[in-house]
């Protein structure tokens, strides 16, 4: 049983259903982020099949001994559930000064049904600007896109480049617009994310009578938090805010890379 206090607050999941990601600074102690590190150079990270309860993956591990950390079963916990399933997981090492990227893109969706995943990314080392650690759109999960539709958008306004002390854990719903940037550095950087799917239902809290209940006069009722999630409907439902109709243009401001002969609108912001 998770103690109360490690669950997400009511300020917290307003934040996430928003924005579409929460940020924990220096959450892993230093000893789990050597290990880690230490497992990732010596390939003995080994995921399970998709559909696998996430109780059950990386027994004896590093990744398990980092995913049993109290203050980070209370964030999976209130986001998708007690135990969820596990979907898969990928190693991403940027070699030093790498020539290259990462196009801007959304994970594939795979399942349209309208509860949303969350992805677990984990920096187990300092990350300084230079070493390009993971670039992500607030508020882009409102916008549904198909992968790499997005890759040729550059310098988004609000975006946000991850700048982290080592420890530090991204909790993203799945829709979110990000990409991996340049390492100039001369060491590797490295990062270890999860997808994990909710293996119960993501309640919504009650109805007014007349209208929707917005989240903070839930959050007033509840001071405690919540220990559910949000699927992506209920985003909007308890923000009263509307995702766009796919007619419309995203609500963000972006710039596409000027293809050859023509020009650029306006100059790119940085």
């Amino acid at each position: 049983m998770i103690d109360k206090k490690h669950l997400l607050n009511s300020r917290q999941m307003a934040e996430f259903v928003a924005r579409g990601f929460l940020r924990f600074d220096e959450l892993v102690p230093d000893d789990i982020n050597q290990a880690v590190m230490q497992d990732i150079d010596s390939n003995a990270i080994q995921g399970a099949p998709a559909g696998t309860p996430l109780s059950q993956c990386y027994g004896g591990t590093a990744i398990r001994a980092m995913l049993d950390l109290p203050p980070i079963r209370g964030l999976i916990h209130s986001l998708v559930g007690a135990d969820p399933l596990f979907d898969h997981d990928a190693i991403h090492v940027r070699e030093p000064n790498e020539g290259r990227a990462q196009g801007l893109h959304a994970d594939s969706i795979i399942d349209l049904r309208t509860h949303f995943d969350i992805q677990i990314m984990y920096f187990p080392h300092d990350v300084p600007l230079e070493m390009g650690g993971t670039l992500l759109l607030p508020g882009s999960h409102f916008r549904r896109v198909n992968e790499m539709d997005i890759a040729a958008y550059q310098n988004m306004r609000g975006q946000i480049p991850m700048v982290c002390k080592a420890g530090s854990i991204l909790a993203l719903h799945h829709g979110i617009w990000h990409c991996g940037r340049q390492n100039k550095t001369n060491r590797r950087r490295y990062m270890f994310k999860l997808r994990l799917n909710p293996a119960e239902r993501q309640p919504l809290p009650p109805r007014q009578r007349n209208g929707h209940r917005r989240l903070s006069e839930y959050a007033r009722a509840n001071p405690d938090g919540l220990q559910g999630g949000f699927d992506s409907g209920a985003a909007s439902w308890h923000l009263a805010l509307r995702p766009p109709k796919q007619d419309q243009p995203p609500p963000l401001y972006v710039q596409a890379a000027a293809e050859p002969g023509r020009t650029a609108a306006a100059p790119l912001e940085h």
